[in-house]
Formats: C-alpha cells, structure tokens, sequence
C-alpha cells in the first residue's frame, strides 16, 4: 500500500530550501480567515506547516503564529524565514500528538497536509486540531479538489511511483463539509483557489529545469492581462463553478 512519509518530505524541503523556488499559496487562507474572523490578537496553529509562509502573511494582522511540522528540512527553512520570532513561532511536533493543552488556539489551519492520510488516520487528525481549539474556535482544512486534472495527472504519478509525496488522494467541498460535520463543527466559509501560474508551466517549467533551463517562477503577463484575471477570478469567489473547477478548496468550521 502506497503512503506519503517522512523521508519523502525531507527530500522534497531538501530540494526546496530555496524560498525564492517554491511556489508561495498567494494569501488565501489569510483572506478567507478574515472573512470570518478578525483574527487581530488571536492565536493560530498551522499543522504541517512547510515553509511556513501560510503563517507568516497573518503575522502583519496582529495575530500570534504557532507553525508545527515533523521534518527536520521544513523547520530549518521556516526559521531561517521568520518574520518576527515574537509573533510567530516554529516548533517540531507530531500532528497526531500536539504538544498542546485542550482549547489553546482561536485557530487551527493546515494547507496541503490532510489529503497525504487515509481516511481512519485523517479523522485522527482532525479530531486532535478539534481537541486544540477553543469554543467558538475555527478550523481551515485546505485540500486539492477531486474534479481537476491535477487528480488524473497525480495518480499516474502515483502509479508510475514517481509522486513526490509517496501517496495523496482529494476531496470535493461536500466531503470535507460532512466529515467535520460528524465532529459537530459549525460549517462557516467556503473557498476555492485556481491555480496560479497554470498547472501545465508548472509542469513545462520543472521539466525544462530537468535539462538545465531556466525558466522564471511566474510567467511574465502583461500588467492590464493579470488585472482583468484577477478581476474575474475574484468575482468567481463562492460561486459553485469555481468551488468544482478549483485545484484547492478549504472550509472554515467552528467549533461549538
């Protein structure tokens, strides 16, 4: 049985360790948060943190920041990235353990990391961010959306074992409502992110790097060109197209 484990997040954070070449999540989960709460003096835990970049846009909004990973080689490139040691923190830690009292954070988020469990070990995981969280506490669960070609292209991957993280499976927004649901959160927000620059540069671009060419992070778009994307695609925010068509998805619950 196919799994994602530790030695393949070394690897990829040792590949990584470049900031400047990984590709950064926009500001979503600060953006969708803020829709919701005012997380202005509130305490936050990112779960699988990676770069911890997620983290490091809500540290300018007068929240304090708690990033945990296990891997030694995502923990050094977020402390050597650290905005401000007072207001964010880095701390290694088991996600199924954390190392923390019941109710202690206002937030709890994690981008990338639930798809990488099965389904008895994803509940686990869940109920423990649930455990953390105060009353009136809210989760983020960011997860890539089953209806893309990302998943076709994935599992070939996966099946050829040439899948950076060992194993990863997805979900639609109705599966992830339902599940927190069941642990009796509060469903809150909704929110779908396409994906910029487009999977298929991603793809030409890391295959050109394979034969040594150089190609930039993000393509160069004429600036009326990006204006009018970013126009329609804010416009699009909530509606069922986008939350069906988008490579991730999140849901906001709360805790009662």
């Amino acid at each position: 049985m196919k799994v994602s484990t530790k030695d393949n997040w070394e690897a990829f954070w040792e590949e990584k360790s470049e900031l400047e070449e990984v590709y950064a999540n926009s500001e979503r989960i600060r953006e969708n948060l803020s829709q919701v709460m005012d997380i202005s003096g509130k305490k936050i835990l990112e779960v699988g943190a990676g770069t911890g970049r997620d983290s490091f846009y809500m540290a300018k909004d007068g929240a304090t920041l708690v990033c945990l990973d296990y891997s030694m080689n995502s923990l050094k490139i977020m402390r050597k990235a650290l905005p401000d040691p007072n207001v964010v923190s880095v701390v290694g830690g088991d996600a199924f353990k954390l190392p923390f009292p019941d109710g202690s954070f206002d937030v709890v988020f994690h981008q990338g990391l639930l798809e990488h469990f099965r389904h008895a070990e994803a509940d686990a995981l869940l109920r423990e961010n649930i455990r953390i969280l105060r009353k009136g506490g809210l989760i983020v669960v960011d997860v890539p959306q089953r209806w893309h070609i990302y998943t076709v292209i994935k599992h070939i991957l996966i099946a050829l074992n040439a899948w950076f993280a060992g194993w990863e499976r997805e979900f639609s927004v109705r599966e992830v409502r339902n599940i927190l649901a069941g642990m009796g959160m509060t469903f809150r927000h909704a929110y779908g992110e396409w994906m910029y620059p487009s999977l298929f540069y991603r793809m030409f671009r890391e295959a050109g790097r394979k034969i040594g060419l150089k190609l930039p992070l993000y393509p160069v778009i004429f600036p009326p060109v990006r204006s009018l994307r970013s126009k329609i695609r804010k416009n699009m925010d909530g509606t069922w197209l986008k939350l069906n068509t988008a490579l991730s998805i999140g849901i906001i619950a709360e805790k009662q």
